[in-house]
């Protein structure tokens, strides 16, 4: 087989695509992975993503799977279990491009969908055939390919299809390298000259999308309004989300990034049905386009946990975590950058780890509530490179005496241990892929056994499932330093030193400053928290005190967190489908939120003392 290289070289000068535009589109819908001939969310195969959409699996919501009640409000009944749901109409034409390519190439469907250098051949022969369509000329000028590009994103409105195109281009101009999961490197050089003719983009004959006065999102961006609805239901329920004032009525102080563990199109249905769960916007693999279902001051319901949510923003991605981030798309990763750049810049939100929260580092509410907690985006959404796309790269800002470290292994040459990306052999192991997570041990060597995380294992051991996050560490998050021995670093993690490989010739973490939460001086143990609630004497006589009951963990003299933030307690009362009885509870009870394992969680201020960094 030829190298890809030297097959994005050869396909492009058989069909007279400029190789950069052959390269950018592929970068923008795989990143240049093979994917071992597995579809993606979108049935796409390959790197240039040909579809088949007779591949479509079928699957179920992550907030259906599992047992987290995404509300995450113990002052009210949990939400009924959800039921599946049906995905409405037939399938597109964009489903289709395989068939097409093989009719243009001569090629096997077999072999398109698994051979790498086909696969690229086969995009190229598309490409042109587009070209062809619009009465585009077979021009050596990438600038002229604009309306080809626009149609290969398989959009059905013209500002979808001209988003992808401009991402394209956007490559084009900046140019990239990476090292794709068949450990080849692919470089595409950036050529800041290139200026695309977006003339040819009417001739796609698009219809344009009715872009609703709520939305809110950049105007660079595809981004449509399919509003969940908010509703009363018998038997004094209601749904799908609570109406608020924020940020008057509270800060939003966080951004969630989830997974849908579903297609895009049966995630729509979901959150349009008012018995179900929300949150604020979803986002499509393939292209990155955009939807926004609740408003900004509004409390989605989704991530498990009331005090985030009413605190927070929350994104679905169209994407499966145990698909080994294999479509966490370039178009969607863009998409997804620029919408939280804006978010975070609209409502004072830092670009950190500590703010910009995965639903996997969000704590369970209360003990019980734990183990039940999701694990979505998971270990292979490539953080590290969606601060660089936000333009707020993560990075040292220490030397080698600083006392805490922020975990930022090389993506695509972390390739950890991972079991059970395939259902149906759950044991077996999962295809090597960059990573964002490391594993973490009890003594300083591969062998020892993993750390032990009590509230999600309390009988059981850490295992090496995708699913499991008892023992990892993520990038961009900031651990306090327990002690070094020759090539490893042990952190502090959930009241317990954890180890991993850290040699100076490939680190995995970085020096970073950050604050210190230390036990004061007196106590033997913190408790810690799931939520930053008020002392029970904020509360007036017609909202019920909400109890601070502490998780199952604590953390003992002598070790030391890093502190994310600081605030003060909050609790929103939003019980009743009637917003005149909502009520925000503010209380004087300071917290530090601290990174105490996988998960953020809270310490009260009296508890600690924080030093600088």
């Amino acid at each position: 087989m030829a190298t890809m290289t030297k097959a994005f070289e050869q396909a492009a000068r058989r069909h007279g695509v400029p190789e950069s535009v052959l390269l950018a589109v592929s970068y923008m819908e795989s990143r240049w992975d093979c994917n071992g001939g597995k579809p993606s969310t979108a049935a796409g195969f390959g790197p240039m993503h040909l579809t088949d959409g007779a591949t479509l699996g079928i699957s179920r919501h992550h907030h259906i799977d599992g047992d987290e009640d995404p509300r995450g409000d113990d002052s009210r009944p949990a939400l009924r279990p959800a039921e599946p749901v049906e995905r409405r109409g037939g399938l597109p034409a964009s489903l289709h491009t395989l068939e097409r390519a093989a009719e243009l190439t001569g090629e096997s469907v077999e072999r398109l969908r698994k051979d790498p250098a086909a696969n690229i051949d086969g995009g190229a022969a598309l490409l042109a055939d587009y070209q062809r369509a619009l009465g585009a000329p077979a021009s050596a000028d990438p600038a002229d390919w604009y309306g080809a590009v626009a149609r290969y994103s398989g959009a059905t409105a013209e500002e979808v299809a001209a988003n992808f195109a401009d991402e394209v281009y956007e490559v084009i101009h900046e140019g990239a390298t990476r090292m794709t999961d068949t450990g080849t490197e692919v470089r595409l050089p950036p050529s800041p000259e290139v200026y695309p003719s977006r003339a040819w983009l009417a001739r796609l004959n698009l219809p344009r999308l009715a872009r609703a006065d709520a939305v809110e999102c950049p105007d660079s961006l595809s981004c449509e309004w399919i509003p969940a609805p908010y509703s009363q239901l018998p038997n004094g329920k209601y749904g799908n989300h609570d109406i608020a004032d924020r940020p008057t009525s509270q800060t939003i102080q966080y951004i969630v990034i989830h997974d849908t563990e579903e297609l895009y199109a049966k995630t729509l249905d979901l959150v349009q049905d008012p018995a179900e769960m929300s949150w604020h916007y979803t986002l499509r693999s393939h292209d990155g386009h955009l939807a926004q279902h609740v408003l900004t001051k509004d409390v989605a319901w989704h991530a498990g946990n009331w005090y985030v949510n009413a605190k927070a923003i929350g994104l679905e991605h169209e994407g499966f975590l145990a698909a080994g981030g294999t479509w966490y798309t370039e178009a969607m990763y863009r998409t997804s950058a620029k919408l939280v750049r804006y978010l975070a810049d609209r409502f004072g939100v830092p670009l950190d780890r500590a703010h910009i929260l995965g639903h996997d580092n969000v704590p369970g509410l209360l003990p019980e509530k734990v183990q039940k907690m999701h694990e979505d985006p998971g270990p292979y959404w490539d953080w590290a490179h969606f601060f660089d796309l936000m333009g707020a790269p993560l990075g040292p800002d220490g030397d080698s005496g600083t006392a805490t470290v922020m975990i930022l292994p090389d993506y695509d040459r972390n390739r950890p241990h991972y079991i059970g990306c395939d259902n149906d052999h759950p044991a077996a192991d999962c295809p090597a892929h960059g990573s964002a997570s490391i594993w973490l041990h009890t003594e300083p060597r591969e062998e020892a056994p993993l750390v032990k995380d009590i509230g999600k294992h309390p009988t059981d051991q850490s295992t090496f499932s995708v699913y499991d996050h008892a023992a990892r560490a993520v990038t961009g998050q900031r651990y306090v330093v327990a002690e070094r021995r020759g090539d490893w670093t042990a952190i502090w993690y959930l009241g317990q030193k954890a180890w991993f490989h850290n040699p100076e010739s490939g680190p995995v973490a970085v020096p970073s400053r950050a604050r210190m939460a230390t036990p004061r001086p007196g106590l033997d143990s913190v408790p810690v928290y799931g939520r930053a609630y008020p002392e029970a004497a904020a509360y007036p006589p017609d909202v019920e005190v909400q109890p601070l009951i502490p998780l199952q963990y604590t953390f003992a003299a002598g070790q030391s967190y890093a502190v994310g933030l600081t605030t003060v307690g909050e609790f929103y009362k939003a019980t009743t489908f009637d917003t005149t009885q909502h009520r925000v509870v503010r209380g004087t009870q300071e917290y530090h939120q601290i990174q105490f394992g996988h998960r953020v969680m809270f310490v009260r201020s009296e508890d600690v003392v924080v030093t600088g960094a």
